[in-house]
């Protein structure tokens, strides 16, 4: 497929001018939809007591508007990303979205929580399919500064994540509950115009129709990993209130066969031969899934503390949250030019130490300290997330195949997933009866142990792209 600059030739300063805007409207594009899974996954918290109430549920089961879109968003990445590979990236994006919008129409006039529930799946499934075919058109039409253009990514995702539960707050205010799902449309409306205008269409691919895409999926190594990974999501999710050993062994059982199955498959789901042979690829995912358990464990976590361990109000809760969230959204931009610049494997390792150096800082100072001094604090900390993120996003792109971006990026976001999953085990572990300062120095010591674990996991490989 032609690049945006082969699609539009640079022959003068004016052309050079047009081909840049080119390239903003395309990623305006990308970025609008890829947006939206982490701005409906962090408005919703804000808007579960409304629902509660309206539909006289009680908490456990309304929670199930979090877990449920964290577990079906953690199968359908990988698996819209593989049929994006299969049949084009530019149709799975578009059809996600066409899905998002239908969630956001049907939710407000959902008559019963089930309805509601339902169409929180078709919002999570249609956002899960946006991230890994947006991140694959960047691979194939954007081939030069592509960390910068991931910046841009993930500058939006962390935009959305961190003021998703103040404009969620503000919405609902105003309109409701129903207001956080038809918010949705004018981003839908961006995206899905500028998509279809912007985006190269698909390259013909000799066989693909919807009867021979069918029959190239991998069902049963996608039955094997999806009902494998949600039985052990079920397992951690539900570990503060119960036990529930079968869901745990039953869960391993399927994965394991899962990597037996997928193994002998001549065409897998996941080609688990192949991360055998990348091992660096199979690293990226796993420091992915730790930085985001020390990411999530201060997203949910520092909230509960200000509130019920510092009596902060939610005004001011919100507003400190701002000093880690905004320090990750500008060091973003910064680091995709440094990565381009120098490689993946520096910037990973300098990430992790401004973790560690944050997470000690916090155990140290942080329940005593000033409100300003908490601000610094929290300002390393999302420095050292947002060099992070954008840094291992790069190192993923550098690890995949061609032919398997798609399938590559939507298993990086199940690492995300996981370890946003992961998060609230620890803080369902640590602030299991009450939420103390003693309790809050437990967390920062685990975090220490969790951002030294990214680190160590750092210095191991070697990866394509680094400074010498």
């Amino acid at each position: 497929m032609d690049s945006l600059s082969e699609r539009f030739p640079i022959t003068s300063e004016a052309n050079e001018r047009m081909a840049l805007s080119k390239r903003t409207v395309f990623l305006t594009a990308i970025a609008s939809g890829t947006m939206l899974n982490p701005l409906n996954s962090s408005m919703i918290s804000l808007a579960l007591h409304s629902i509660q109430k309206d539909f006289h549920l009680s908490f456990p089961t309304v929670s199930w508007l979090i877990s449920s879109f964290y577990l079906a968003s953690a199968v359908a990445q990988p698996v819209t990303g593989k049929i994006g590979d299969m049949i084009g990236c530019k149709k799975i994006f578009l059809a996600g979205l066409l899905l998002v919008a239908v969630s956001a129409f049907g939710a407000p006039l959902a008559p019963a929580f089930f309805v509601l529930l339902v169409m929180r799946l078709f919002q999570s499934i249609g956002s899960s399919a946006i991230y890994p075919s947006g991140v694959a058109l960047i691979r194939k039409h954007i081939h030069e500064n592509q960390a910068s253009a991931l910046a841009v990514l993930s500058i939006f995702a962390s935009a959305m994540t961190a003021l998703g539960p103040t404009v969620g707050g503000l919405l609902i205010g105003i309109g409701g509950w129903p207001s956080i799902f038809l918010v949705n449309f004018p981003f839908i409306a961006v995206s899905l115009l500028l998509g279809w205008f912007m985006i190269p269409k698909d390259l013909a691919k000799k066989g693909a129709t919807l009867k021979n895409v069918t029959h190239q999926l991998d069902w049963a190594g996608i039955f094997l990993f999806a009902t494998g990974l949600v039985l052990l999501l079920y397992f951690l999710l539900t570990l503060e209130t119960a036990v529930r050993w079968w869901a745990a062994i039953s869960g391993t059982v399927l994965l394991a066969l899962f990597i037996l199955y997928e193994l002998k498959s001549k065409t897998p789901f996941i080609d688990v031969r192949f991360l055998a042979r990348h091992p660096s690829l199979t690293i990226v995912y796993v420091q992915f899934i730790v930085l985001n358990l020390f990411n999530y464990c201060l997203f949910f976590g520092l909230p509960s503390f200000f509130q019920d361990g510092l009596h902060f109000s939610v005004h001011t809760s919100g507003l400190m949250m701002l000093f880690m969230s905004g320090a990750s959204i500008l060091v973003s931009l910064a680091s995709g030019k440094w990565i381009d610049a120098v490689g993946t494997a520096g910037p990973i390792r300098i990430g992790a130490l401004t973790m560690i150096a944050g997470s000690v800082l916090m155990a140290l100072f942080f329940v005593n300290a000033p409100v300003w001094l908490m601000g610094i604090i929290l300002f390393i900390l999302g420095i050292g997330y947002g060099i992070g993120n954008v840094a291992l996003q790069a190192a993923m792109l550098e690890e995949s195949p061609e032919n398997m971006v798609g399938t590559s990026s939507g298993l990086f976001q199940t690492c995300r997933y996981l370890g946003s999953i992961l998060s609230s085990v620890v803080l369902g572990i640590v602030f299991a009866s009450q939420i103390t300062p003693a309790k809050f120095l437990l967390l920062g010591i685990i975090l220490i142990a969790v951002s030294v674990a990214s680190f160590l996991i750092s210095i191991k490989p070697k990866r394509a792209g680094a400074a010498a």
